[in-house]
């Protein structure tokens, strides 16, 4: 977290590495999904929604980052919660590009990588894909292929 300069840098490093949220995902996020009274994010993936539950990290960086973007953005009407120079007075409110949510990953890490780390840990830790599945709103297939990953002697094939 030293490393990522910005507040928007955080916010994104914050997302990937605790959260496991991935990079399409970050740039469709609206503004109105976060609910820092509540302490929630929701994360609509299609017809589906995954509530983010935020600690006290995410909190503050959640926090930081509106306070940033809307002193740098006052008049923004873009609904993203990720905006950037050009998206946030943009009339048409597009996304921002993957490149600038990798700017703020420290040297020799990815977004990818950190989400990937992020699961494999967890499943490491519990063994459980159904805490996977509802920590991290992924499908019960990836959830028994991080739990495959971190545990090969638990789940052997059954012989044919």
């Amino acid at each position: 977290m030293r490393q990522t300069k910005t507040p928007l840098g955080r916010l994104v490093l914050v997302l990937a590495a605790v959260h496991a949220v991935p990079v399409h995902e970050l740039r469709t996020i609206l503004t109105c999904d976060l609910d820092l009274a509540r302490g929630t994010l929701v994360i609509r993936r299609g017809l589906r929604r995954h509530t983010l539950y935020l600690d006290e990290l995410t909190h503050q960086t959640a926090a930081d980052w509106l306070d940033c973007r809307h002193r740098r953005w006052p008049a923004s009407t873009n609904p993203r919660l990720i905006v950037s120079q050009r998206s946030a007075l943009a009339p048409d409110h597009p996304p921002v590009g993957k490149t600038l949510l990798r700017d703020g990953v420290p040297q020799g890490l990815t977004l990818v990588g950190l989400r990937q780390d992020r699961i494999l840990n967890e499943a490491a830790e519990t063994a459980d894909p159904l805490r996977l599945m509802r920590l991290f709103g992924i499908t019960e297939k990836t959830a028994m292929h991080y739990v495959t990953a971190a545990h090969p002697e638990r789940t052997v094939r059954m012989p044919r």
